[in-house]
């Protein structure tokens, strides 16, 4: 089994005494049924694992934060904000990729949707067949971008340390008169002996000569 058909999912959707029965909501009733059926029926001819199908409500956070799932899909009608605000809020400590299904042609949401945090939101149309292809190109995005956001952090972060290494080295320079040379070897010498990142020397240094004065 590939790691794709492997993906632990869990799908959030309304629960049963959500959907209205009487005789106007009945055609629509009907078709959110047979999406889900469809939903249900690719996830499993494709070897998905569906692990829980949750209600959005104010314990999704606790039970994603237990179940650990690989994917989230939303299955729900794109009116409903609150199950995507739901969805989201319980995600945003531990980004998983999301996708949402909706019979839906209303697309004025889409890009609120994707900013959010959905990877892939998918408007009607859905068969059996196209899910595992939608699941695919999702998990692709969402790892492109998980990629993307690591490489900014880490950017982010050496900036930041060359900044702090650079301060460092001018309190060196100026209090014990030391070349540039001379005070990055004195730091780079003491994270060795210390078995500390260089960053975190020079971020003593800072602190001590704050608290001197």
């Amino acid at each position: 089994m590939t790691l794709k058909a492997a993906l632990r999912i869990v799908i959030v959707a309304p629960e049963l005494g959500d959907v209205q029965s009487d005789a106007d909501a009945e055609r629509e009733a009907e078709r959110v049924a047979e999406r889900s059926r469809s939903l249900r029926i690719g996830l499993l001819q494709n070897g998905y694992n569906i692990v829980a199908v949750l209600p959005a409500d104010v314990f999704l956070p606790d039970r994603l934060a237990q179940i650990g799932p690989d994917m989230i899909i939303v299955d729900v009608e794109s009116e409903a904000r609150d199950t995507l605000e739901h969805v989201v809020m319980a995600t945003r400590d531990a980004r998983r990729p999301i996708v949402l299904f909706t019979n839906d042609d209303d697309t004025t949401h889409v890009r609120d949707a994707i900013a959010a945090g959905v990877t892939a939101y998918v408007v009607a149309g859905l068969a059996a067949d196209r899910v595992k292809p939608v699941l695919d190109v999702a998990l692709a995005r969402f790892q492109h971008e998980e990629a993307l956001r690591r490489e900014l952090t880490d950017a982010r972060s050496q900036l930041s340390d060359r900044k702090t290494i650079d301060r460092a080295k001018g309190i060196l320079m100026s209090r014990q008169s030391l070349s540039e040379e001379e005070a990055y070897a004195r730091l780079r010498k003491t994270a060795m002996d210390k078995g500390l990142k260089l960053a975190d020397v020079a971020q003593r240094i800072l602190d001590v000569a704050d608290l001197l004065g």
